[in-house]
């Protein structure tokens, strides 16, 4: 019986591969860069993007990445005061996450930049951002 176990061991243990980073590695001088959208303001959708920025924070360190999250339409949710994520979002801003408002999206709803969490940067347009950061090399994820 134990030959049987350790056999099926050393069969599915071989069957887990670690990621291979690509060249270059990540590292402090050359940080792998991502930027999320939050484009709903379902509380689900909204958990699953903050989830994914996390799992990718603790996957290559926080020191060896950028992570910006860009909230426009209804994910202005997500970076308002007096919301269900405020204190998730203040957390992930201490391993310098950057959450960024659509300032078109908060013209629209009647947000004032008051209305949003201390740190949160605005900008004109959010899907601007995210097509200028692509073009500036940071990977776009969308989960």
């Amino acid at each position: 019986m134990r030959k049987i176990v350790l056999i099926l061991v050393l069969l599915f243990g071989s069957l887990v591969a670690d990621t291979e980073f690509a060249d270059p590695p990540p590292s402090l001088e050359n940080p792998r860069k991502f930027v999320f959208p939050i484009t709903k303001g379902q509380n689900d959708e909204i958990n699953h993007v903050l989830n994914s920025a996390n799992n990718v924070m603790k996957f290559y360190g926080p020191e060896k990445c950028e992570v910006c999250i860009v909230a426009y339409s209804k994910g202005l949710n997500a970076v308002m005061k007096r919301r269900l994520f405020a204190k998730r979002v203040r957390s992930l801003m201490t391993y310098d996450v950057e959450f960024i408002a659509c300032g078109n999206t908060m013209r629209t709803f009647k947000v004032k930049e008051k209305d949003l969490i201390d740190g949160v940067e605005v900008v004109t347009a959010g899907i601007v951002e995210l097509i200028e950061r692509q073009l500036r090399g940071w990977i776009y994820i969308r989960p």
